[in-house]
């Protein structure tokens, strides 16, 4: 772990909260790891830091010791928090006060992966462009729905400066490297990296839907991209077959072509997906939930999504992590299903 060596050495904390994102944090050090390697000098350094001095747990399972705990971080030049699942479960009021105070002290506050959440629960965010991992973005902007929330790799606006995650931490980090110490110790780090490019900001995180889903057929994207555009309020396939200038018929044959489903089973499917994110990102109540999934009452998101993951969206948010299926017919009981 770097330590402080002179007065010229740039230091980042990193406050990692319980389940962190690895890869993230990995993304973030390393980089500054070898800035110092290629130039031959201690430029930047970094320590860790958790709520209670104790090592914390990233999702994979690691374990990382620490220097301290959020109490005792000082007015460092950098500090970022490395969030990842459950976040809205792990974020402390430790964090938040500790956030808080840094702000105060001018420090610049940064996040990876989910950690814009406790930047957003803090305040810290108001009035400033963000992103967020694309799998908590919507999360994110229903529970602050004032922010300014992008899709973006990564967001440096004045002293807050956000990021995706994963692999887009590094594009981030040679970003501050380049400011900080030059664009060319920032070529040398990305080529040491293996990353053949520094990635723009306003590069997307996903990948284009003709991608994601390995179809090229213009019609099925229009159909899925409409959908996803539409989740709050669900069209009818009817009305999904018009935008794409299909018969209703024409749609479900291309639908249990590409997906072996019907259009109406795959968007139950897309939107059932989108509630079970929210219900373990957002600590969002689980009928308004539901309204923003397109479901009409609790009742009916709740047996929905009951009869579709076997689990009632209580028992998804509670961490039930199994739960027996009804019987099957002939008394044979199938294995527990666990959730991911």
């Amino acid at each position: 772990m770097g330590q402080d060596l002179g007065q010229n050495v740039h230091t980042v904390g990193f406050m990692l909260v319980d389940q962190f994102s690895m890869i993230a944090l990995s993304a973030c050090v390393e980089p500054l790891r070898l800035a110092n390697y290629v130039t031959g000098q201690k430029l930047f350094a970094w320590r860790f830091y958790s709520k209670d001095r104790e090592p914390v747990e990233a999702s994979n399972g690691i374990r990382v010791t620490v220097e301290g705990s959020f109490a005792e971080i000082g007015p460092l030049p950098d500090v970022i928090v490395c969030g990842g699942i459950d976040i809205h479960r792990t974020v402390s009021r430790e964090l938040l006060a500790r956030l808080r105070r840094l702000a105060l002290y001018g420090t610049s506050i940064g996040a990876v992966c989910t950690g814009a959440y406790a930047l957003a629960k803090a305040g810290l965010l108001d009035g400033y462009r963000c992103t967020i991992h694309w799998e908590a973005k919507e999360a994110l902007q229903e529970e602050f729905p004032e922010l300014d929330v992008t899709d973006e790799l990564f967001e440096v606006d004045r002293n807050r400066f956000t990021c995706a995650g994963g692999t887009a931490a590094i594009d981030m980090m040679l970003a501050r490297i380049a400011a900080k110490a030059g664009p060319s110790v920032a070529a040398l780090v990305t080529d040491n990296l293996i990353h053949h490019r520094q990635r723009e900001p306003d590069e997307h995180q996903r990948m284009q839907l003709r991608s994601r889903l390995g179809i090229a057929n213009p019609r099925v994207l229009q159909v899925v991209e409409t959908m996803e555009r539409h989740v709050e309020a669900p069209l009818s396939c009817a009305e999904l077959a018009r935008a794409a200038k299909l018969s209703p018929r024409q749609l479900e044959r291309l639908f249990r072509r590409y997906f072996n489903e019907t259009p109406t089973r795959y968007y139950l499917r897309l939107r059932l997906n989108k509630a079970r994110q929210l219900l373990l990102q957002t600590s969002m109540p689980i009928l308004p939930i539901g309204l923003a999934c397109g479901f009409v009452s609790a009742s009916h998101f709740s047996k929905t999504y009951s009869d579709f993951f076997d689990r009632t969206p209580t028992e998804e948010r509670s961490g039930i992590k199994a739960r027996r299926r009804r019987p099957a017919p002939g008394g044979v009981e199938p294995d527990l299903e666990v959730a991911s």
